[in-house]
């Protein structure tokens, strides 16, 4: 027994979050989903397409946490949303940014109900809003803005800087090139480490202007293997090579792991 208590002990001690920034983008296949860790803080965008978002969470969170501070949908399509629905039920999420826009799909319906059963505030977010985490990282919002509107659910997907001391990470949902100019116009984009590549690299997710802008020393494209879209495409390879030549790729490397103290920043994959 007392071999055994040891062993628990020890496993416990191997798990403690320490005090540096995790950003994962989680292996979920053709979709979307990051965990943001930093010490007992966790903060969920976007589910993926299915329940594989729970295999990433159970790898890079403590077996004995099952609460996630922020959930964020960044918008109500099936391959960032459905597998929130299922965190919904299996972890306590305290607060949920859940944006203005929604649709009438099923899986939609069942996350609202799930956050309605268990009454987790929600708010919605817009450029120039931040989130403080604490004194030295925040999630600032560049987009939408309040006044946006358009007929294309991507192009209300939220994204924000990830800042946290020096080091800073673009995390993008699937708006892309059509709304990169009014994105550059709010004045809130800036030169980051990280990108996480819009809309899994289509073919319109990227403007060469905006990349510029940004110009991130590593781009991360969340895709699944042999994907109907053929992302991520060679247009969206092909410019980001321009600007870097430390391209991962989900579907190649798996989770992508990127850690930072706040100064000095590394990637892990698998």
């Amino acid at each position: 027994m007392l071999t055994l208590a040891c062993l628990a002990i020890w496993s416990a001690v191997l798990v403690l979050p320490d005090r540096k920034l995790h950003v994962v983008v989680c292996d979920v296949g053709q979709g979307d989903a990051i965990l943001i860790t930093k010490g007992t803080f966790q903060m969920l965008i976007d589910g993926g397409p299915d329940d594989s978002v729970l295999n990433c969470l159970s790898k890079y969170m403590p077996f004995y946490d099952r609460r996630i501070e922020i959930a964020m949908l960044t918008h109500p399509q099936a391959d960032h949303l459905d597998g929130l629905i299922t965190v919904a039920k299996r972890y306590d999420i305290l607060q949920f940014v859940i944006g203005k826009q929604s649709n009438s799909t099923l899986g939609f319906k069942n996350l609202w109900q799930e956050i309605n059963t268990k009454k987790i505030p929600t708010v919605d977010l817009y450029a120039g809003n931040n989130i403080k985490i604490n004194q030295d990282l925040e999630f600032i919002v560049v987009w939408p803005t309040r006044r946006f509107n358009t007929n294309d659910l991507n192009g209300y997907a939220i994204s924000g800087i990830l800042k946290y001391g020096d080091f800073k990470i673009l995390l993008t949902g699937d708006a892309d090139s059509d709304i990169e100019l009014a994105e550059m116009d709010t004045g809130l984009l800036m030169p980051v480490d990280v990108l996480k590549v819009p809309h899994h690299g289509s073919k319109t997710g990227m403007i060469a202007s905006w990349l510029r802008l940004i110009s991130p020393k590593v781009a991360i494209i969340s895709v699944g293997k042999f994907n109907n879209y053929g992302h991520p495409t060679p247009r969206a390879l092909n410019m980001l090579a321009k600007i870097t030549d430390k391209i991962y790729r989900t579907d190649q490397n798996g989770s992508v792991e990127v850690v930072s103290d706040g100064r000095m920043w590394g990637i892990y994959d698998k």
